[in-house]
């Protein structure tokens, strides 16, 4: 009977540490998911403003979820000179720095031309279609068929009637 009693003690201490480690990774995920959308929220109101941000780092605090997170962004500038690059990084604000739960990346950039292709637009090489050097795209972001060989001259004489 003692027997009987320790395995079945075993067995319950093995099921009630599976329910608190299933309820962990829960909180865990969740945590992630609203420090997820915390970064987007930082970046879409980033984007948002009229003036590119400045190349800094920054810090905020926001209380969402009834709970408060801790947000940095790091601005950098990329190889485009109207382009940067923004990542954010979240935590909720009691945890350590450099232990982010989500990482967020976009950019911030300058249009090159009005919606629709409008008139001085930025035509880009070599992103046309399949078969294309792209050189030949319509303003209106149109792609042409493919271009074909010149017409050779041929041997052979022309129907006058045709």
């Amino acid at each position: 009977m003692l027997a009987a009693l320790v395995i079945v003690a075993l067995g319950m201490i093995a099921a009630i540490q599976a329910v608190t480690q299933s309820a962990r990774n829960g909180t865990y995920l969740r945590d992630r998911t609203l420090a997820h959308w915390i970064g987007m929220n930082v970046l879409t109101e980033r984007r948002l403003q009229v003036a590119a941000p400045d190349i800094a780092e920054s810090t905020g605090r926001v209380e969402f979820a009834d709970q408060q997170w801790q947000w940095t962004m790091k601005v950098t500038q990329t190889q485009v000179a109207s382009l940067r690059r923004i990542d954010i990084a979240v935590r909720r604000a009691e945890t350590p720095e450099g232990t982010p739960l989500a990482n967020v990346s976009g950019f911030y950039g300058e249009a090159v031309g009005g919606a629709g292709g409008s008139a001085g637009s930025t035509l880009w090489a070599g992103t046309g279609a399949p078969g294309t050097d792209g050189a030949d795209e319509g303003t209106d972001g149109s792609v042409p068929a493919p271009r074909q060989p010149p017409d050779e001259p041929s041997d052979q004489p022309t129907d006058p009637e045709e």
